[in-house]
């Protein structure tokens, strides 16, 4: 079943609208949920009169501070952000207010009955302004949420060893994740007294173990229900619905639901970090690097959420994946009033490589050497180590990535006509959490009433294909038909926890997981089997059945051998809980992360200079992933991951201006369309099997998407002539650089 292209195993429900995700889902008596925003970026809460709103007819229940049960304070790293505001807003989606009513048109009339008296507060708008030494706190602790440095070799003798220096400032803007399906839930209660609560959230464990806080309820009483989830990319791995669901089904006594509307979904859920990232970089006159020094500063916005894992994960990846022996680099993850940012696809690297990738086209054609050859010539092996102090020890096909993405461009037809150029990037990513943290995923391989087979396991597929894969692996080691099994994922009622869906980690961490239990239900299947087969080492598993490898005559059906087991009372066959190879933190080591993956992509534009439209005429993409499970999704991964690369680079900003966002909606903020994407990107899948991951398997998801911008915008410069260090390179950004250039001189063209 490994390597494999099956078909996904929810194909058929997506397609044919049977599919249900959390905005389908209804109850009987169903009460509609709606949220009072803050009004302002940054206040003081003087008073809140809910009063007529709770008169009016059909309002069951209206919730402030004072009706959270526990702790009224969330976060997935600190606690800092209240699950109600009661004292002070820190940016224009906090929640004040939650109304729960037969109607959504009664729910929005109680909402603007509710008064809020508020005191206003300065604003802190950016970074840079959050760390002047007299700029108004956010939080009392200060607007440096939280600080990392990594120092290796020498930094003074390793730009004195540099025939060539270039330091230039890149700024990458706030992103949206722009998912088709906004956030949305449904809250039960339970006879038990608890609540059930029907989400599609990146985090099933970790919703439930911030719930049981602020509900101040044993974990048992609280049960979370993955739903379909129509895309997630990082921004559904904080609570949005949850907690303000689950209050007032327990307050009411009634299911009560909501869907955030698409105005809603951008004002309030995690961005992407906005980033100012100062990069310098000396090489030799033969082109190798000798010395790196990165001073980056992320916005985090109003509150932590994953601020400081992004801002660590930006340093780990800032010198792109090259050997670079000498090294200082500076990041900070800073609060501001703007939306808070969080987890978004590549997790910080992706704003890294925009700095990191053009710098290396930049000192490529100071030397006079190809863009592929400067990246070949410091492009990390095994055995040797990265720029920030990580010796690799296997799985790093970067070379091979660079080598298969150049056969594959030269054998493309190239574009006639004038301010047509290429772009080359590399990027890396970490599969699995790291950086000292126990990345861990549990898995079970039991019997449904039916005695089916059944894999579970808490993760959550949020449209990657997580449970194909894992019932591949099941399929696998099982040795029974890869439709005879099913999976279930995210429900934290009986299944374990799988740990969150994000760092491209399922695939190496629940696979493994699954890959453990499987095992363990398949020998005692063959305990059973040999009762009737003979010597269990004799026995083997192949097409649906056990047979006796001495004797080929003897074989039972697997389907028949797990009767046998369902009938002695066995429902539990395999438990595993899989641990990843151990990691340092951050200024305790240098074993960051276990493994990476490896990309190069290749772009081709075309230019008009008068007006800055960009058309990418062709995209190259080769990713090493280890081992591709299943190809068709690895493909589809790599694909959904350039698309969203181009919009990175070409259109996509999220503006805010003194805490208020200005591109509210997705008529406002761009994003493209099939009109925008090559109609053929060339998707090469590279196997540098890692001996740690399920077959060799690591991971694609984010890496995908993190070499296309810089690829993209080197290829600007390669068709007029133009550098562009912020992002998005939109047609008036193009125009104003192209003027600023000698007459308008384009550059020689790199070649290769």
């Amino acid at each position: 079943m490994i390597g494999q292209p099956v078909a996904r195993n929810d194909a058929l429900e997506k397609v044919t609208g049977l599919a249900k995700y959390a905005g389908d889902l209804s109850r009987e008596g169903m009460l509609y949920a709606k949220t009072l925003r803050a009004r302002y970026p940054h206040a003081r809460i003087r008073h809140i009169d809910t009063r007529k709103a709770e008169a009016m007819p059909g309002v069951a229940a209206v919730i402030t501070a004072k009706d959270v049960p526990g702790e009224n304070a969330h976060g997935l790293i600190i606690h800092d952000q209240p699950v109600l505001c009661g004292d002070k807003v820190r940016f224009l989606g906090d929640p004040v207010a939650v109304v729960a009513t037969v109607s959504p048109e009664i729910a929005e009339a109680a909402l603007e009955a509710i008064e809020v008296d508020y005191e206003l507060l300065p604003v802190v708008s950016s970074p840079l302004q959050a760390m002047e030494p007299d700029a108004p706190k956010v939080h009392e602790g200060g607007n440096i949420l939280k600080q990392y440095e990594i120092r290796i070799g020498d930094i003074a003798e390793g730009f004195r060893q540099a025939d060539v220096i270039v330091e230039n400032t890149y700024e990458i803007p706030t992103q949206e994740h722009a998912f088709l399906e906004p956030e949305a839930g449904l809250a039960v209660p339970d006879p038990d007294g608890g609540v059930s609560i029907y989400v599609g959230s990146q985090n099933p464990y970790d919703d439930l173990h911030q719930l049981t806080s602020i509900l101040k309820m044993d974990e048992s009483k609280v049960r979370i229900f993955h739903t379909y989830t129509g895309g997630a990319f990082g921004g559904k791995e904080s609570l949005t619905v949850q907690a303000h669901l689950a209050i007032l089904a327990l307050k009411t006594g009634k299911p009560v639901k909501t869907v955030y509307s698409r105005e809603e979904s951008i004002l309030v859920h995690d961005k992407r970090h906005a980033m100012i990232i100062r990069h310098k970089l000396g090489t030799t006159k033969e082109g190798r690097l000798t010395a790196l020094e990165a001073h980056i500063i992320g916005d985090t916005g109003a509150y932590c959420s994953l601020g400081i894992p992004v801002l660590g994960r930006v340093a780990v990846h800032i010198a792109g994946p090259y050997a670079v022996p000498n090294a200082e680099i500076r990041s900070y993850a800073v609060y501001t009033n703007n939306t808070p940012a969080g987890a978004f696809r590549g997790f910080g690297v992706t704003q890294a490589h925009f700095a990191a990738e053009q710098q290396m086209d930049i000192l490529a054609r100071r030397l006079g050497l190809s863009p592929v050859e400067i990246r070949l010539r410091n492009a990390v092996e095994v055995g040797k180590r990265l720029g920030t102090g990580q010796t690799l020890k296997a799985s790093v096909g970067l070379k091979e990535t660079i080598q298969k993405a150049v056969e594959a461009f030269n054998r493309l037809p190239k574009p006639a006509g004038p301010n047509v150029g290429w772009g080359i990037a590399c990027g890396y990513k970490n599969t699995g959490l790291g950086v000292g943290v126990d990345d861990f995923s549990c898995a079970l391989v039991t019997l449904d009433d039916e005695a089916r087979l059944v894999v579970k396991t808490g993760a959550a597929d949020v449209g990657q294909g997580l449970t194909t894969v894992l019932g591949q692996i099941a399929a696998q080691e099982l040795g029974v038909p890869y439709e005879e099994i099913r999976v279930s994922c995210g429900n934290t009622y009986d299944s374990p926890n799988g740990g969150p869906t994000t760092a491209s980690r399922q695939t190496f961490i629940s696979g493994n997981a699954v890959k453990m239990a499987a095992e363990q239900a398949r020998d005692k299947l063959l305990d059973l089997a040999a009762k009737e087969l003979g010597a269990k080492e004799d026995i083997e598993v192949a097409n649906g059945q056990f047979r006796n490898r001495k004797d080929p005559s003897k074989a039972i059906p697997i389907k028949e051998v797990l009767s046998w087991a369902y009938d002695s009372g066995l429902r539990t066959l395999g438990a595993s809980e899989y641990h990843a190879p151990a990691t340092t933190p951050i200024g305790k080591g240098f074993d960051y992360h276990f493994a990476y993956g490896f990309a190069t992509q290749i772009a081709t534009v075309r230019v008009d200079a008068e007006t800055g439209q960009v058309d990418v005429l062709s995209l190259v993409a080769a990713h090493d992933v280890g081992r591709a499970v299943n190809p068709t999704l690895v493909e589809g991964q790599i694909h959904g991951g350039c698309a969203m690369g181009l919009g990175n680079a070409l259109m996509e900003r999220l503006v805010l201006e003194n805490g208020v966002t200005k591109t509210g909606d997705l008529h406002e903020y761009l994003i493209p369309t099939a009109m925008d994407v090559p109609p053929g990107i060339s998707s090469l899948i590279v196997e540098a099997f890692h001996p740690d991951g399920p077959y060799g398997a690591k991971g694609v998801g984010e890496a995908s998407s993190i070499p296309t911008a810089p690829a993209i915008t080197n290829a600007i410069f390669n068709a007029i002539g133009v550098r562009l260090t912020r992002l998005p390179a939109a047609p008036q950004s193009i125009v104003a650089a192209y003027r600023k250039t000698k007459e308008g001189e384009i550059a020689p063209r790199a070649e290769f």
